[in-house]
């Protein structure tokens, strides 16, 4: 956990971060576009003057988080500032300069995230669900979209697997971070005698990726099947067979939606992941090549836990990868997961 700033040096570093966005150009680019939407033509290409606008959005919001943060510490630093109040700044402050660390192709990049049960029964269906409520919480302090894609209600309790979208400014580039094995130990509420359980949740995360020529995709490739939806949704939702299940059969890649009303929609949904899949397994080969090169082995298998969260017989969170930790379990599942992703993003360039 990184130690609280005081307000003069959470001063020092935003002025130093607002810097740092004008030397990238930040500033530079917003004139541009500003300038670009303001010309007589501009409405002629209604996509491409929606990608412009959302990017200038984007931008200044950017900047006026920074411009807020700057000015809310300003105001704390004129009375007398309480320790929840210096927590809120710096926990503010670490939010924002993490995009800092943000430089990779599809960081920028909204995302598509994936959570399935691992070894544990009932229990990690349950913790798979506790985990789709922490990312929900993130994403919602991020200011982030979520969607569910597809949903697999676990039999007695929890979610067997669950797909979602998160659509928002450096989604994937934050949410990469988290993807690996996540491991829970706890007093099972599904055991009579109240014995520990140590449960297992994989989660997935790609970027969503709009350019459709990334990879390319044969139909002779591809297993298509439709079924009727499951869980709730609505009367035309499970009575039509309106979703989709894609199967590429040369790497065994199975995407699923059932978000949309209908098939062709969901069809559409359940490409643009596996396309995504693709890109990101292409990239993870190619990766492995060069680890192989350098004598390097990878580690984000099943199993291999990348973060432990212990709530029985102490309370503490802690992330393998970074040695990051927390005895906060009750704050980390409400969504505060931003100092794990910070160190994680801080220990080396991913």
């Amino acid at each position: 956990m990184r130690e609280l700033m005081s307000l003069d040096d959470l001063l020092t570093e935003i002025k130093r971060n607002k810097k740092h966005l004008e030397e990238q150009g930040v500033t530079a680019r917003i004139v541009e576009l500003t300038r670009i939407s303001e010309e007589p033509s501009f409405w002629t290409n209604s996509d491409t003057a929606g990608s412009t606008m959302r990017e200038l959005a984007d931008l200044k919001k950017e900047v006026s988080q920074w411009e807020d943060l700057e000015l809310s510490v300003m105001v704390a630093a004129e009375g007398e500032a309480s320790e929840e109040q210096l927590h809120t700044l710096n926990r503010e402050f670490v939010r924002l300069e993490t995009h800092m660390y943000l430089a990779g192709q599809y960081d920028l990049l909204s995302a598509i995230v994936s959570l399935h049960a691992g070894t544990g029964g009932v229990d990690a269906m349950d913790w798979t669900a506790m985990l789709l409520r922490m990312y929900g919480r993130f994403c919602e302090m991020q200011g982030w979209k979520v969607e569910i894609i597809h949903q697999t209600e676990g039999e007695e309790a929890g979610i067997k697997s669950v797909t979602f979208e998160v659509t928002g400014r450096y989604a994937y580039g934050m949410l990469k971070c988290e993807a690996g094995t996540h491991r829970l130990v706890r007093k099972s509420p599904f055991n009579a005698k109240g014995l520990r359980q140590t449960s297992f949740a994989l989660v997935e995360v790609v970027p969503v990726i709009e350019d459709t020529s990334a990879v390319v995709v044969r139909d002779e490739d591809l297993r298509v099947d439709v079924f009727r939806a499951s869980g709730a949704g609505g009367q035309h939702v499970n009575k039509t067979e309106s979703a989709v299940r894609i199967t590429h059969i040369p790497s065994g890649i199975v995407v699923s939606c059932q978000s949309e009303r209908s098939q062709h929609q969901n069809k559409e949904h359940a490409m643009k992941i596996l396309r995504a899949r693709l890109l990101v397994r292409l990239h993870e080969e190619r990766d492995a090549t060069l680890k192989a090169e350098k004598g390097e082995t990878g580690l984000a298998t099943w199993g291999n836990q990348i973060r432990s969260y212990v709530m029985q017989p102490y309370q503490l969170v802690k992330d393998h990868r970074t040695d990051e930790e927390t005895s906060q379990v009750t704050d980390v599942l409400d969504g505060h997961i931003e100092d794990f992703i910070d160190a994680m993003l801080r220990k080396k360039d991913i």
